[in-house]
């Protein structure tokens, strides 16, 4: 710890508070060595913490934002829980893609057409097929599944993914 001479300001270095008073080498001024407050090391504590407290806030308050305008951008989605392969009678095989509508607001949406979209290895579309939902309108919070066997050849396809149909196909 470091103390100081009151009136020559001389600056010593000690490793503990000594019980009696001390005398500056220099001007011979004898002072009291108090002990250091802890009053500085426990404000940087709670500046410490108040500061963690506001970054937390302000991320969840960021985090928050960005879904809600997430939500009003995209109020349902069409996500694919399961792909698997079929053969017809001819031996042909399709794929059967199953899915969900997600309504994640709290109003009444429209369910528009879904379109299935099969992607060759470059990412790049092979087919696109378009079909009608069963339900035409989803309640608020509300999931509706959807079942469908793609027609035509499985060759070249990687990848599958479902759109909602928001303009020309």
């Amino acid at each position: 710890m470091k103390i100081k001479c009151d009136f020559c300001k001389t600056e010593y270095t000690i490793d503990r508070v000594p019980n009696t008073p001390v005398k500056c080498a220099v001007c011979g001024h004898t002072w009291a060595v108090s002990k250091p407050s802890r009053r500085g090391a426990i404000m940087m504590f709670v500046a410490a913490a108040c500061a963690l407290l506001s970054a937390i806030v302000f991320v969840i308050a960021v985090v928050v934002s960005n879904r809600m305008d997430d939500v009003a951008n995209r109020p349902l989605v069409a996500e694919i829980s399961e792909i698997k392969t079929i053969t017809d009678k001819d031996g042909t095989p399709h794929y059967v893609v199953r899915g969900a509508v997600v309504n994640r607001t709290m109003q009444i949406y429209s369910v528009p057409d879904l379109v299935i979209v099969s992607l060759d290895a470059a990412g790049k579309p092979v087919a696109k097929q378009k079909f009608l939902p069963s339900v035409p309108l989803l309640d608020a919070g509300g999931t509706v599944e959807f079942n469908y066997t793609l027609s035509g050849n499985t060759d070249g396809v990687k990848k599958i993914t479902v759109e909602l149909q928001t303009g020309d196909m």
